[in-house]
């Protein structure tokens, strides 16, 4: 019963952690170009051009 007294606040404030973190990521843009660096790669771009 005493490990659920420290156990529930932990387990809280990661969740919180967790959830400021993607909001965090949301406004920073991260997600804004999902497919850009998955496509950016099969790109074969001279490089003396």
């Amino acid at each position: 019963m005493n490990g659920l007294i420290f156990l529930i606040p932990v387990a809280l404030t990661l969740g919180l952690a967790g959830l400021g973190a993607f909001v965090w990521s949301l406004n920073a843009g991260q997600f804004d170009d999902m497919d850009g660096a998955a496509l950016r790669i099969l790109i074969d771009e001279d490089p003396e051009a």
